[in-house]
């Protein structure tokens, strides 16, 4: 069901060359920015019109209009099972509670007498946010999402998910429920492509955003690629992950169950085991048929996942190598499963988020460890981090001098611009003082 990828015995090779050895699914964004091109063009100049039709074209489903209505939001609170209600206002709770810490304040440095660099934080103005809505429904992802636009401070907040038939053309009502207990009252029914095009252009119904967030399918991550530069994104999300660095006093059943709770999302999505216990690898080889077996979306997500390139284990001479393999493989979920496994996470530098021991699977940071889900694949976590606060602000230096601090420091300006053949930056600072730079004190 799943394959092996041998790396004991030789010493392993660095950087690119190690990276090349271990699996990781095809996704190519480049090839479906070509297919979207013309969908995102299309909302650009009609609007809700195109939105419309293109939600009966991808989701079956004929649209009276984009927006959700309000009385949508209060029935499926309403009609939300108290169980999931309960859950998922905890699942607030514990987000709020980690995001609240990530706050930034405003700090001044003192340069010089007379002269100092303010730096102060400021939320986006407006963001549009994206829950998926294909294989299956995610409320956690409108959690992991509006939580720390929230708590950035973000004043405007749309969310989009995609219509669905089975609900008269409604996102699925979890997810509008969802939006209710935070609070999110401007929802449309737009997905994929078409959703990030309505946030980044605007249509007569939404207004444009400054940036747009959340996971979603190659068309999501196509389209946020089209419009870098247009707004700002989160990451170019890609097929979920999870590694999991094991040695031999890792439980089976744990690391087994570990690996097909990533695989059930879709065909694409990547375990990997690294260990350096061939016992503990057969022992998991063998744990997976039974609890697949056990499951639900067996054929169309958690075999074709399991067996697909992008899935192995990878056996290694020692812990110190696995570092090194799951440091290349930069993995989206990482969990460490070996003795003193604080210790080992604490050596760990490239993973989107890192689950420590047997009882931080990564299913609780998927709903209620507090920590974001939303993470970087396709190893992405060696350069950039998970959803945050700090993804929601923009950080200004306002510089204040006065005369005495500016002339201090003119000689040296005027220098560094001649230095690059900017006469006229030096001209900037000499017209201040006469045309005549000041000597240092």
């Amino acid at each position: 069901m799943i394959s092996r990828i041998d790396l004991r015995g030789d010493a392993l090779p660095e950087g690119p060359a190690l990276r090349d050895l271990l699996p990781r699914a095809e996704f190519d964004v480049q090839a479906a920015l070509e297919k979207v091109r013309p969908i995102c063009e299309d909302v650009h100049h009609r609007g809700d019109a195109a939105l419309i039709e293109f939600a009966e074209r991808f989701d079956g489903v004929r649209l009276d209009q984009v927006r959700v209505p309000a009385a949508a939001l209060t029935r499926a609170l309403e009609e939300l099972a108290p169980a999931v209600r309960a859950a998922l206002e905890e699942s607030i709770r514990r987000a709020r509670t980690v995001h609240r810490e990530q706050r930034r304040s405003t700090h001044t440095t003192q340069v010089v007498p007379g002269g100092s660099v303010t730096e102060k934080w400021v939320p986006v103005d407006r963001v549009g946010l994206y829950a998926p809505g294909g294989r299956s429904v995610y409320p956690s992802s409108v959690v992991m999402n509006v939580v720390p636009a929230q708590e950035a401070g973000v004043e405007s907040i749309a969310l989009a998910s995609p219509a669905q038939a089975e609900f008269n053309g409604l996102p699925h009502p979890t997810i509008l429920a969802a939006c209710a207990l935070l609070g999110v009252d401007e929802v449309y029914a737009a997905g994929g492509a078409t959703a990030v095009a309505m946030f980044a252009y605007g249509t007569e119904s939404c207004p444009p955003a400054a940036m747009v967030t959340g996971p979603g399918n190659i068309w999501v991550a196509a389209a946020k690629r089209y419009f870098t530069g247009r707004i700002g994104i989160d990451a170019e999300a890609g097929p979920t992950e999870i590694a999991v660095l094991a040695d031999d006093t890792a439980d089976p059943v744990h690391v087994a169950s570990d690996l097909i709770s990533q695989a059930e999302h879709d065909p694409l999505a990547a375990a990997v085991l690294v260990t350096d216990s061939a016992e503990l690898a057969d022992a998991v080889e063998k744990e997976l048929e039974p609890q697949v077996a056990a499951t639900k979306h067996v054929d169309d997500r958690i075999v074709p996942a399991l067996s697909g390139k992008q899935s192995a284990i990878v056996l290694v001479d020692g812990i110190d190598e696995g570092l090194k393999v799951v440091d290349a493989y930069g993995a989206e979920h990482l969990e460490i499963q070996t003795a003193d496994a604080a210790a080992v996470a604490d050596r760990v530098r490239n993973a989107g988020a890192i689950f420590i021991g047997p009882w931080a699977p990564v299913s609780l940071g998927d709903y209620a460890a507090g920590s974001n889900h939303v993470l970087p694949t396709g190893g992405c976590a060696c350069h950039s981090s998970g959803l945050s606060v700090q993804s929601f602000l923009r950080g200004i230096h306002i510089v204040d001098y006065t005369k005495d601090a500016l002339a201090e420091v003119a000689h040296h300006v005027v220098t560094l611009a001649e230095a690059e053949d900017l006469p006229a930056h030096g001209a900037a600072i000499k017209a201040r003082f006469g045309w005549k730079v000041p000597e240092s004190k």
